[in-house]
């Protein structure tokens, strides 16, 4: 009887064992090769490199130079007689307005001389003017590059004075009532406008301007005047006022500005200062009320200055409201040389409230009401603006 030797025999049958368990776990390990799992598998690791580049990587660098956006102007709501705002190139705004002023004085006119300095010998003349003007305008603007635009305005006017007075020394025991009025085309204005700089968020915007008034409308001296009588010393009675109402300046003139534009969120900050020449005119006659005419000569009316400050606030998206001052100082009147007699420098000085509000993407509803702050200034000012963009 033969004994075979059982170690080798078990060592054998466990090898094999364990060379299947360790081929199983490969396969369970890696997985036989498939071409499609394989190339989606690089792709996402493609992918994956390029979305987080490496940290030493070097960062891109940009090529050239890109274009910059066009800056625009902020909105402001119009209180004053100049927009700030350009129109860009290719664009036309129709801006119809209509604008009613009202004002009202009063005059003491003493002619005569005094004895002692309480009594006076010749005539009291109490005098009070309510004067109503009534503007209606049809402007349009045009951009002729990004920083130039062209305007034309063309007004028509309508006003009506009443003069109340009574000659105290006459012995007149009641008022006396004059009422004058005039109607027709004003002056027609030309203007140019040009933005200096770029501008930007805090930082302001300067646009100098030009503005040329012609005297189209209806002349001063050209009216029939009740002169005779109160220009006679030997005749003080009648009324020395027109028969009807001038309905332009009766001067041709020219004025330069500059305007500033401060945009701070949700606020824009504005003024501007102005200089107008009022050419002088030569051999000019005063017609009378009997059609005769008087020589005056030459007349040169004193030049303006102004300047006027303001802020608009951003109410929401579609409104704004405004405040602002408006002052001009206007020198005074020259006669052939000589400065006319009783002629004074004047000051003109009103408050501006204004609101704004867009009634669609190309039009705006503006209003603004002034309020005088001086003897010689409007006492209100009501001004109602359409601009039409197209």
């Amino acid at each position: 009887m033969h004994y075979i030797n059982r170690k080798p025999v078990i060592h054998t049958i466990c090898s094999a064992v364990l060379m299947v368990c360790a081929c199983t776990a490969q396969a369970q390990v890696n997985p036989p090769y498939d071409d499609e799992v394989y190339s989606e598998e690089l792709q996402l690791a493609q992918a994956t490199a390029e979305s987080d580049p490496p940290s030493d990587a070097p960062a891109p660098v940009p090529v050239g130079k890109a274009p910059q956006a066009d800056v625009l102007q902020p909105e402001v709501g119009a209180i004053f007689e100049q927009p700030g705002v350009l129109i860009q190139p290719g664009h036309f705004v129709l801006e119809p307005s209509l604008q009613y002023g009202y004002s009202s004085s009063n005059r003491v006119a003493l002619i005569g001389y005094t004895v002692i300095p309480a009594i006076l010998i010749g005539l009291v003349d109490v005098r009070e003017v309510k004067r109503n003007t009534m503007v209606a305008a049809l402007s349009g603007r045009v951009g002729l590059t990004k920083r130039l635009e062209l305007e034309m305005r063309v007004p028509y006017a309508y006003r009506s004075d009443d003069t109340v007075s009574r000659e105290v020394g006459s012995g007149a025991a009641t008022d006396d009532v004059f009422s004058a009025n005039g109607s027709g085309l004003g002056d027609v204005e030309l203007a140019l406008r040009y933005q200096l700089n770029e501008g930007g968020t805090d930082k302001p915007f300067y646009i100098g301007g030009l503005r040329y008034k012609s005297r189209t409308g209806r002349d001063p001296f050209e009216v029939a005047t009740q002169c005779s009588p109160r220009c006679d010393t030997t005749n003080a009675t009648g009324s020395g006022l027109p028969t009807a109402l001038p309905t332009g300046s009766g001067f041709n003139s020219l004025q330069a500005s500059l305007t500033m534009l401060y945009p701070s969120d949700p606020a824009v900050f504005f003024g501007s200062v102005s200089y107008t020449h009022n050419y002088q005119r030569d051999d000019v006659s005063l017609t009378l009320l009997n059609g005769q005419q008087e020589l005056l000569g030459t007349i040169a009316p004193g030049a303006v200055l102004g300047f006027n400050f303001g802020m608009s606030l951003a109410l929401n998206e579609k409104s704004s409201f405004s405040i602002g001052y408006d002052h001009s100082m206007v020198d005074r009147t020259r006669q052939n040389g000589e400065v006319v007699p009783g002629s004074v420098v004047t000051q003109l000085g009103t408050l501006l409230l204004g609101y704004s509000h867009r009634l669609s993407s190309s039009t705006s509803l503006n209003l603004s009401v002034g309020a005088g702050l001086t003897r010689d200034t409007p006492d209100v000012t009501v001004t109602v603006r359409l601009p039409i963009t197209f």
